[in-house]
């Protein structure tokens, strides 16, 4: 196979046919352009940020019983607390492209951090519970900009060869803060006050900002749009449908889903909403979000494998800590303890794949990685009611360090094959939808956590019966080693009844990992859609 050096910033490109699929061309560069500063520098400016933003995701989920107290308020009021922040994340995830082109990518940076800064010390502050939510809004507003402006900026400040290190050290904050977050949540409020969950960024803030003034500049291709419009309706309908579908993933199982017509009332605008909304930015000159984008193969293949691994990712983030607690008997932080490990296993993995991309081709790296989460959820399938720490340990140790397998090939190629003036807008949809794909894993796993449930126990309950040998044998041993008084048949029967429901919930928990680990193994096809990218086994390719 012979090899010529393309003239694309002088990158070596491979000439003539591939066997293992396509090969898809990065673009050429509009212009040649390398950052003032070193590359790692400029990692370390966008990356303190935006795990403190990504930390503080599920930093306050533990801590919602002790903010619920603080403030007399209700468990369901306290929920609007993780709500708020989502809600308003979500909203600004997607326009993040636009707004950098509007006010300068360093200016819109450096100003978002201070709001989720100053919006941090007002939630450590707050004396009612609408303050609290209040500045969880701001702080959403001001958090939503720092992932996917990250994202772009490491593409854009690394060379060619470095991309993969630099999607490995964004990973690593993307996967582990939410994996940390309960856990240093839960220590922070048994240790301190919940409060220093929200004024800890405080100080990370202040030296955020100090290294973005520093290290961020605007690359000279990002043009300004200070002449264009304002898509104002396209921004309002992309609010409502965001909004409305937040609030009917999170409100949904309470409220029976579409038993309640408020979640139908929700659901219906959302799905309006969103028609309305594709169909301006299709035809509107300057949409505030680029949906045509999509129409790339790469990244509509990569967003949606994207939209799937943040349901995988954050659907296990809440199960394992809800099975230790509710079934297990482990209090908070000891929950947290057994599932750190995932983290380790993430930036382990993150330190290999981000010397492997650009070597291996980034498809047979995904495929690895999707066998083994597989792998992961299928172990912990296998759960009792009598398993040690170590059945949780290793499963969330393995099922991390796959994650690092998919994460970085993923990205890099899906981004691949996008001119660099197109990142800001693409990183902005990536986020989203790793965002939405995380609240869907949630309310499915939780919606098919109590119907299995329920399912289960009136499957068990049928076997309660006289005529049912095992139970009388069992019942008669309890009332045996209950005594003959006049209450022991009444507390033999409610003995066997807890067993029953244990069994049934530890049944529904075994259901859930069963359908992730199939999600896990269909995934491994749609990743030989992607177009292999020039110039490296699947790296990104993009100048």
């Amino acid at each position: 196979m012979s090899e010529a050096v393309a003239d694309r910033g002088n990158i070596p490109v491979r000439q003539g046919k591939e066997s293992s699929g396509k090969i898809a061309s990065p673009p050429a560069p509009p212009e040649t352009w390398t950052p003032s500063f070193n590359p790692w520098l400029i990692a370390a400016a966008v990356m303190i940020a935006t795990f403190m933003e990504v930390l503080d995701t599920s930093v306050a989920n533990v801590s919602l019983p002790h903010i619920a107290g603080t403030l007399s308020a209700s468990t369901e009021e306290a929920t609007w607390v993780l709500t708020s922040y989502l809600v308003a994340n979500a909203v600004i995830l997607p326009i993040t492209g636009w707004l950098s082109s509007f006010f300068g990518r360093k200016r819109l940076l450096i100003t978002c951090i201070i709001i989720f800064t100053v919006s941090s010390a007002l939630c450590g502050a707050a004396t009612s519970m609408t303050m609290l939510i209040v500045a969880r809004v701001l702080q959403g507003i001001g958090g939503g900009v720092l992932q996917p402006t990250a994202q772009a900026v490491l593409m854009e400040s690394f060379p060619f060869e470095k991309r993969g290190q630099a999607m490995a050290v964004y990973a690593m904050g993307i996967i582990v803060a939410p994996i940390i977050g309960p856990t240093l949540g839960g220590w922070i409020t048994d240790n301190y006050s919940w409060r220093w969950i929200f004024y800890i960024n405080v100080p990370v803030g202040i030296a955020a900002v100090l290294m973005a003034m520093w290290f961020i500049e605007n690359p000279p291709y990002l043009k300004r749009l200070k002449g264009s419009r304002i898509d104002y309706l396209g921004f309002a309908l992309m609010t409502v449908c965001l909004a409305t579908f937040q609030l009917v993933l999170d409100t949904g199982q309470q409220n029976d889903w579409f038993e309640s017509r408020q979640i139908v009332l929700l659901s219906v605008v959302s799905i309006m909403s969103l028609i309305a909304f594709v169909i301006r930015e299709l035809t509107v000159d300057d949409p505030i979000v680029d949906l045509r984008i999509l129409t790339n193969r790469n990244f509509g293949v990569g967003t949606l494998l994207m939209t799937i691994v943040g349901g995988v990712l954050y659907s296990t983030t809440a199960l394992l800590p809800l099975f230790l607690q509710t079934l297990l008997g482990y209090p908070a932080l000891q929950s947290g303890m057994a599932v750190s490990p995932r983290g380790i296993g993430s930036m382990a993995s993150m330190i290999i794949v981000g010397r492997l991309v650009g070597k291996i081709d980034s498809r047979w790296l995904m495929t690895f990685g999707f066998f083994v989460l597989a792998l992961s959820m299928y172990m912990l399938a296998g759960v009792n009611l009598e398993i040690a720490t170590s059945n949780i340990v290793w499963p969330s140790l393995i099922n991390g360090f796959a994650m690092g397998f998919i994460f970085v090939p993923l990205t890099t190629v899906a981004m691949g094959t996008l001119r660099r003036e197109q990142m800001g807008n693409a990183a902005g949809i990536y986020s989203l939808m790793r965002n939405i794909g995380g609240g869907l894993g949630i309310s499915a796993v939780t919606t098919l956590l109590a119907r299995g449930a329920q399912q289960h126990q009136a499957a068990m309950v049928s076997h309660l019966t006289p005529y049912d040998p095992a139970f009388q044998q069992r019942l008669q041993q309890l009332q045996g080693a209950l005594g003959s008084s006049a209450g022991s048949m009444q507390k033999a029967y409610a003995a066997i009844y807890g067993t029953l429901l244990r069994q049934a919930n530890l049944l529904a928990f075994v259901d859930n990992f069963r359908l992730l680990t199939f999600v896990c193994i269909t995934c491994i096809p749609l990743v030989f859609l992607f177009k292999r990218v020039r110039g490296g086994g699947g790296s990104a390719a993009m100048h």
